[in-house]
């Protein structure tokens, strides 16, 4: 059944219920005027039931208003912001069914409470316009917390991948060719890839791709590297060989208009870097990286070249397989970017497996602990470039010390110059909370030359005195603690 019929129902049976409570009729009193069962009454109210006509004009008539009353959309004031969710398309876009919730669970919270669910709406809706909460936004939340739940790893994705590269006889040593992917998308699916085929196009000189599907056209930026290609041409297979029909067109998505585009292109996304690091391989190359007695840098990169991918890749595969084959669930995962023009520093992706670790992106426009070795990072980066030195990559581990807990993570950040985009530099963290359990499991976490550093949130949060990076004054500590004094005092006036 259509969703429109589905809130039809939901929008019934809220009229039937608001005119039987108005007139003090119990369930038993209006089955019997109505000459219909308590039990179809109940399914009716909760959204369950659509009567047919004859039906509610029997309703009609024992609530003693005219079928189309019966029938409008015109509701009581207070049911106003439960109406306008329903008349909307958000329960359409609710991925309710990855979290195990029913809707018609849903449902009965609104019919049996919906003037407390109308406040609770009500309250999200100031919410989202105090902070511009925007429904992409939305969309990117579902989609992290569906990933949190899952550790980021998915079986059937794997599989996948797997049966993917035996259907098509894929090589068992890496890096994958592009123009090898490039050829099974113009032969198993008819693709015409159109190198440079974004030039007309100065508008879209930030994109990497944009695949037109009416006729077939990939039309890549000519900027791209062999990597790049190669990664965009797995993403394409991905959409392909999944049959993942509703999707976004660009290599980024700009405008999500629904859930099912965002959780499609993840898994595109899974599926490319799945298919360029080997499950198997990437697990016996970390098992050996974790056995080093000290901490190597180098060694660290090897582990992206050996597979020809992005740090952004490696570190994706890293929270697809920490969590499931090394036990390690307790991490968190960011990527920075840093506008050399403004100097500016945002979190543009973020991840938090097992618990909401306290590093953490905010939207509120604090300035982000410069004491993170994601920012220190890119820092050096940019003082590099502006000394004329060639910077690809550089990389760095921190044990960052969280000021006023107990809380320790090791932090393996990579930065380099964010291509093709000019003017901007990225970092991509991978922040593992230090237990007892980890220690046992990285030979190398008590290396004396890796850094230990003091950190906290953002500057305007923080308590560490004497900062010499500080961007600026721990403004909200200071009235935090302003009000502490303010209750403080009222407090032993009143004990006086």
């Amino acid at each position: 059944m259509s969703v429109k019929s589905q809130n039809n129902r939901i929008l019934f049976g809220l009229k039937v219920k608001e005119l039987r409570q108005e007139r003090g009729f119990s369930f038993a009193e209006l089955s019997k005027k109505a000459n219909m069962s308590v039990s179809y009454l109940n399914e009716i109210e909760k959204g369950k039931k659509y009567p047919k006509e004859a039906k509610i004009a029997s309703l009609a008539d024992a609530l003693d208003v005219s079928p189309k009353e019966l029938t409008s959309r015109d509701f009581d004031e207070r049911l106003s912001p439960v109406v306008d969710l329903l008349k909307s398309n958000f329960l359409n876009e609710l991925p309710l069914d990855l979290f195990g919730i029913e809707l018609t669970k849903v449902v009965e919270i609104i019919a049996n409470a919906p003037a407390r669910v109308g406040a609770f709406i009500s309250t999200l809706l100031e919410l989202s316009r105090n902070y511009a909460l925007r429904e992409e936004n939305f969309y990117f939340s579902a989609l992290r917390s569906y990933l949190e739940l899952h550790n980021n790893y998915f079986p059937d994705l794997e599989e996948a991948v797997i049966q993917f590269e035996q259907r098509y006889h894929m090589p068992g040593q890496r890096p994958l060719p592009a123009d090898m992917l490039g050829k099974l998308l113009r032969q198993e699916y008819d693709y015409e890839l159109k190198e440079g085929g974004l030039a007309p196009y100065p508008e879209l000189r930030k994109m990497r791709s944009v695949f037109l599907p009416r006729e077939k056209q990939l039309l890549l930026n000519g900027s791209l590297n062999e990597l790049q290609r190669s990664f965009q041409y797995g993403k394409e297979l991905g959409f392909q060989y999944l049959e993942l029909t509703t999707r976004a067109y660009t290599s980024s998505l700009l405008r999500p208009t629904s859930f099912e585009e965002v959780l499609n292109h993840f898994k595109s996304i899974y599926f490319s870097v799945a298919l360029h690091m080997p499950l198997k391989d990437i697990n016996q190359d970390l098992k050996a990286f974790f056995q080093h007695k000290t901490w190597n840098g180098e060694a660290w990169l090897e582990i992206a070249k050996k597979y020809v991918v992005t740090p952004e890749m490696l570190y994706q595969r890293l929270t697809n397989v920490l969590p499931s084959y090394f036990g390690i669930k307790k991490l968190f995962f960011f990527r920075f970017s840093n506008d050399l023009r403004t100097g500016k520093f945002d979190i543009d992706q973020e991840l938090h497996l097992n618990h909401n670790h306290r590093p953490h992106s905010n939207s509120l426009d604090e300035h982000y602990c410069r004491r993170w070795v994601s920012i220190s990072l890119l820092e050096d980066l940019r003082d590099m470039q502006r000394e004329g030195k060639y910077v690809d990559t550089i990389v760095r581990a921190q044990i960052s010390s969280y000021v006023g807990s107990d809380d320790r993570y090791l932090c393996l950040t990579i930065a380099r110059p964010a291509y093709p985009s000019p003017n901007e530099n990225v970092s991509v963290t991978i922040g593992l909370l230090i237990t007892e359990e980890l220690q046992k499991k990285i030979a190398f976490l008590n290396d004396p030359a890796i850094q230990h550093t003091e950190v906290h949130t953002t500057c305007e949060r923080c308590a560490i005195r004497d900062c010499a990076v500080r961007a600026c004054e721990p403004i909200i500590l200071q009235k935090r603690q302003q009000i502490r004094e303010i209750e403080d005092r009222l407090q032993r006036l009143i004990e006086h």
